[in-house]
C-alpha cells in the first residue's frame, strides 16, 4: 500500500516581515488538508553580509539583501509562539535554518524537521549541525548536480542521518520544460531514500503530476494572492488552489492503493448486457436472401440476436424465412 503523501505548505518570505500575517498563514494554511508548513529562519548576522547581491533586485524598501533579511527576522519569543500556532492547528512545524545558530534556536523550539534549501545542500558545516540534531532532513536538490548530491548523501549516511531528497528547480516560476519530473524517479534509483518534490511552477497539475510519477513528498509555496509583494509570490498557489491541489492529490492516493483487474468484468455484468448489441436487419428481406455485410445493423440490447461481433459469420448465409426491416437475426433464421 502506497503511504499518504505528505504535503508541504511553504510560507518562506510570504508574510514580509509582519508577524500578524504570518500568523493569518497559519490560520488559512490549516484548514487546506496539507500536514505541514514551512518557514525559513533567518538571523541576518549570522547568515549574511552587506556584500550578498539581491537575487532579484524586488524590494522597494531595503537598500541591501542584508537589510531584507534582517527585516525577515523574528525575534526566539516569537518562533516560540509561532510553532505553538502550528502545534494549536494541527500543522507540523517546519523550517529551513541558513545559519548554525537559526539549528540552535530550532532545537530550543522544538522542530519536527529540518528543510535543508537547495543552496545550502553542499554546506557541510551546516550539515553537520542539523545532523548533531538527530532530527529528519528534507533536503532540496535545486542547484546540485548528481556528483555534489552524491558528496551531501555520502556525508549524511556517514553520519547515519535519516533524510529525503526534493527534486526542485531554482527558478522562480518554474516553466514547463525545467520541471526535470523525470528525475523523481532517477533520484530514486540512485540513493534508495524516500523522493519527493518542490513546486515552484504555481500550477496545481504540476504536483499532481508529481505525486502520479512517484513523489511521496510535495512542497510548495502558497501566498494569499501572487500579486502580493515578495520574491516568491509569483510562483506560488493560492490558499484555494491549495485546498484544491489536496483534494486531488488525495483522490489519486485513493486511485493508486486501489489496483483495477482489467480481467474482472463482473462488477459490468448488467450494463454490458444493456450497452452491448445484438444483430438486426436494416431492410425487409425475402426468404432465400443471401446477408451482406449492407443488410445489417446493430441494435441494444445484447442477447435478442446473434451477438454483434460474430457479423462476419453470417454474412453469405442465407435467410430461411422472411425478416422485416429492424428484425433481430438469430442464428435460427440461418440456414
Amino acid at each position: 500500500m502506497k503511504t499518504k503523501p505528505y504535503l508541504i505548505a511553504e510560507i518562506a518570505q510570504a508574510h514580509d516581515g509582519s508577524l500578524g500575517i504570518l500568523h493569518s498563514y497559519i490560520d488559512a494554511i490549516s484548514k487546506t488538508g496539507v500536514q505541514a508548513i514551512k518557514f525559513q529562519m533567518h538571523i541576518a548576522e549570522a547568515e549574511s553580509s552587506i556584500h550578498e547581491p539581491f537575487r532579484v533586485k524586488f524590494s522597494k524598501e531595503d537598500a541591501t539583501r542584508f537589510d531584507y533579511w534582517k527585516r525577515m527576522e523574528f525575534s526566539f519569543d516569537q518562533w516560540v509562539a509561532i510553532k505553538m500556532h502550528c502545534d494549536n492547528v494541527g500543522l507540523d512545524f517546519i523550517c529551513s535554518p541558513f545559519s548554525n545558530l537559526a539549528v540552535d534556536w530550532l532545537e530550543n523550539i522544538g522542530l519536527q524537521s529540518y528543510k535543508v534549501g537547495s543552496g545550502e545542500v553542499n554546506n557541510l558545516l551546516l550539515l553537520e549541525k542539523i545532523t548533531q540534531t538527530r532530527k529528519p532532513i528534507i533536503i532540496s536538490s535545486g542547484m546540485s548536480s548528481f556528483s555534489e548530491l552524491d558528496e551531501t548523501v555520502n556525508f549524511l549516511k556517514s553520519k547515519k542521518a535519516t533524510f529525503s531528497i526534493l527534486q526542485c528547480t531554482t527558478a522562480y516560476p518554474t516553466k514547463p520544460e525545467q520541471y526535470g519530473l523525470n528525475v523523481i524517479q532517477e533520484l530514486k534509483e540512485r540513493y534508495h531514500v524516500s523522493i519527493g518534490f518542490s513546486d515552484h511552477s504555481a500550477k496545481i497539475s504540476t504536483g499532481i503530476a508529481a505525486i502520479a510519477l512517484g513523489a511521496e513528498i510535495l512542497e510548495f509555496h502558497v501566498v494569499f494572492h501572487r500579486s502580493m509583494f515578495g520574491p516568491d509570490a509569483i510562483a506560488s498557489l493560492t490558499i484555494e488552489e491549495t485546498k484544491q491541489l489536496v483534494e486531488a492529490i488525495n483522490d489519486l492516493y485513493v486511485a493508486q492503493n486501489n489496483l483495477i483487474n482489467k480481467n474482472n468484468t463482473d462488477a459490468f455484468k448488467e450494463l454490458k448486457s444493456i450497452f452491448e448489441k445484438s444483430l438486426a436487419i436494416n431492410k425487409n428481406l425475402a426468404q432465400g436472401h443471401s446477408i451482406t455485410f449492407e443488410d445489417l445493423e446493430s441494435k441494444k440490447p445484447s442477447g435478442f440476436g446473434i451477438s454483434a461481433k460474430h457479423f462476419r459469420d453470417v454474412i453469405g448465409k442465407k435467410l430461411i424465412n422472411n425478416k422485416e426491416k429492424w428484425d433481430f437475426l438469430n442464428e435460427n433464421d440461418l440456414e
